[in-house]
């Protein structure tokens, strides 16, 4: 007897008070009837161990989850943070570093500027990750609860229950042809990176030195203002980026259009290099003498090995990058291949 009134009082402990006593009643009645007449405390222990963990029947007898997300909705939740999480990561970094792009710094102070929008712009990631994981889980969790239906069957992605006509819009992606999430990041990332160091040029690339106070540019490489000259183009090709990486979000996979798209990107961007480097003034006569000191030889010869080297380095990674997204897209995407 003592053992059935403290199963009892373990599940009804953790159910609301309004059904207690029913069920504790209920549940009573059902260790009973599975006893035999003559009935002994092995034989209660085996007819408790057939009834399982009290927590879990109480989950049973219990209307409100006692989850935060259950199977119902976990996938669609991990998939939401899988592409929300890098993006928010992204963008707020993105941010961090477009605000001291265009605060005033001290001349030759780019280390502990660096050091500042590293450190700044990695707090900002950590705290825009939490707040976007917080908000996140709070609706998912809300949604849980308040959803009427009592089915616990996973949804599918469009957030509807599984059904065998959800597999006609599923397409088969070969692990080569696939576009990885991966890869987006890196291409925002990459996007970022290049972006800030054009517009913050003066401040990054140059000749340093290292002094009392540390590493110090003495010469800066470019003349800001012939850089700013070409705004436009920069941030046409800032946006063909940004749309590519929409489209391989969509995608999923490399077809022949999304394929046409990079190699429009990749001419785009080597016909907007090589109007830039080719620019009179580009840089400064300073960095040109003192590295045709370093290295001996004219300043001429230091600008036109820059300008040439950068455009065949550019040029061999843009056209082995458009021939493997050929091949990529070349493969079929058919059941055969399962």
């Amino acid at each position: 007897m003592d053992l059935i009134k403290l199963y009892i009082q373990e599940v009804t402990r953790r159910l609301p008070d309004k059904t207690r006593n029913d069920i504790a009643l209920e549940l009573e009645s059902t260790i009973y009837d599975m006893l035999p007449e003559d009935y002994s405390e092995d034989d209660v222990k085996r007819v408790l161990e057939t009834l399982g963990n009290p927590a879990v029947l109480a989950s049973q007898y219990n209307e409100k989850p006692m989850h935060l997300i259950g199977p119902k909705y976990y996938e669609a939740y991990t998939t939401l943070l899988k592409l929300c999480l890098p993006i928010a990561a992204i963008c707020s970094f993105i941010a961090i570093v477009a605000v001291k792009v265009f605060s005033p710094v001290d001349e030759g102070a780019v280390l502990e500027t660096m050091l500042v929008i590293m450190g700044e712009g990695i707090w900002n990631v950590i705290n825009v990750i939490i707040h976007t994981f917080f908000w996140i889980t709070a609706v998912f969790v809300i949604a849980e609860r308040a959803d009427g239906v009592k089915k616990h069957s996973p949804l599918s992605s469009n957030f509807r229950p599984w059904t065998p006509e959800d597999l006609k819009q599923s397409i088969y992606v070969p692990k080569y042809k696939m576009i990885k999430s991966f890869e987006l990041s890196c291409g925002l990332a990459w996007t970022a990176m290049w972006g800030t160091t054009y517009f913050y040029a003066n401040h990054l690339i140059g000749i340093y030195e290292n002094g009392d106070n540390g590493l110090r540019m003495v010469t800066t490489a470019f003349n800001q203002e012939v850089l700013l000259s070409f705004w436009p183009l920069i941030v046409l090709l800032i946006g063909l980026e940004i749309a590519l990486t929409i489209n391989k979000l969509i995608k999923k996979q490399w077809t022949y259009k999304l394929s046409t798209f990079f190699t429009i990107h990749q001419v785009a961007s080597l016909v907007i290099l090589v109007i830039i480097l080719t620019h009179a003034n580009l840089f400064t006569p300073e960095f040109l003498n003192q590295m045709g000191e370093i290295f001996t030889t004219s300043p001429t010869r230091i600008e036109n090995s820059i300008i040439w080297g950068t455009i065949t380095i550019f040029v061999i990674f843009a056209v082995w990058g458009m021939i493997d997204v050929y091949k990529r897209a070349a493969i079929k995407s058919d059941l055969n291949r399962l």
